[in-house]
């Protein structure tokens, strides 16, 4: 079937708790630049019903939707949280249905409802501590399938070592470049000054050198793991901190995660005063699970991986609809990754 709003019938939600529901009114939550996310109030007679849950659906915007099939991300994450999601620690919903078409893409997903947790700004940025929280909630994504050959057998899960990939990559990165500029070149020479621009033009020379040269992929990353992404609080998960939007899982460095959270969602002055002990607690959680993590190595791959940022702030800025609140967004994270990759002397590791 076809899943949109109107599809969501007391019928249909009858069908997929096995019990009488009578449901409310969806309502849009959440900026929904690639999907859409609908929370939606049920009633019904049996305690095994939640009293609302949160529906993801394909998004009405032409451009986020064509984005999201032809990259895959519906499908990712219906496929992680019907076979990944058990087998790691990290807190994140939990999923009642999910429903994927792979002719069409066209997917559904209902899960619980964390509210009343708190979801991160990364806008705003967050302070320390909220920081710490989430690098030790990174950790249980991390850890629990560090070096697990059998993730190479997930052919779905995106890889820089995939034939053609950083290729394609690099040539998407050089088509929007112009465009990025147009829209947030004024802040990028504000914040980073000649520097700033300089680094994303001599990024787009040596990107694919920076995606092969990460080395054979260790664990499950989320991708796109920012203060947006996050729920803090009371996540009915018994976490601090839980993790959504799955659309981006790949097989790849942990260390890329950590890098793309602290180089954005901390503010510059503040990361930088910071991220060394925030670093180290990284390496001190993920030793619950893996051996032979050190500092100095962590430290050299987390410098190298400022640039993923970068990436990501070029690019998915330029294949999603446009927003007051996803301009304001990507306007926060170009300036602040870029930032970080000058700190770090990213380009001189490639």
């Amino acid at each position: 079937m076809e899943y949109t709003r109107d599809s969501l019938t007391d019928a249909w939600w009858s069908t997929v708790f096995s019990a009488d529901v009578t449901a409310g009114e969806p309502q849009r939550i959440g900026d929904g630049l690639v999907g859409m996310n609908l929370r939606v109030p049920l009633h019904s007679t049996s305690a095994t019903v939640p009293s609302s849950v949160v529906v993801k659906l394909m998004s009405e915007d032409v451009t986020s939707r064509t984005t999201a099939v032809t990259l895959g991300n519906y499908m990712r994450e219906v496929r992680f949280y019907a076979d990944i999601a058990p087998t790691v620690d990290v807190a994140t919903a939990r999923c009642h249905f999910l429903d994927f078409d792979d002719a069409t893409h066209d997917f559904v997903l209902v899960l619980d409802d964390l509210a009343p947790a708190r979801q991160g700004n990364q806008i705003t940025g967050c302070d320390v501590a909220t920081a710490r929280v989430a690098v030790t909630e990174m950790t249980r994504l991390h850890g629990p399938r560090w070096g697990d050959p059998t993730f190479f057998d997930v052919t779905w899960l995106q890889r820089s070592t995939d034939p053609g990939g950083p290729e394609t990559l690099n040539a998407v990165y050089g088509a929007v470049k112009g465009v990025f500029f147009d829209v947030f070149g004024d802040s990028l020479r504000d914040a980073c000054g000649v520097a700033g621009v300089e680094l994303v033009h001599e990024l787009g020379s040596a990107l694919v050198s920076f995606l092969t040269g990460r080395g054979t992929p260790q664990t499950l990353v989320h991708g796109d793991f920012r203060l947006d992404n996050l729920m803090f609080g009371s996540a009915g998960t018994g976490h601090d901190c839980a993790v959504v939007d799955w659309q981006t899982p790949a097989h790849g460095d942990g260390v890329t995660d950590l890098a793309y959270f602290l180089g954005a969602g901390l503010l510059p002055d503040e990361r930088r005063q910071n991220e060394e002990d925030l670093v180290t607690q990284y390496v001190n959680e993920l030793g619950r699970y893996v051996k032979g993590v050190n500092f100095d190595d962590v430290w050299r791959r987390y410098r190298r991986e400022a640039l993923s940022g970068v990436v990501m702030s070029v690019v998915a800025s330029q294949i999603v609809q446009r927003t007051d609140r996803g301009d304001a967004m990507f306007d926060a994270m170009a300036t602040r990754h870029v930032r970080h990759a000058l700190d770090m002397d990213s380009l001189s590791l490639l």
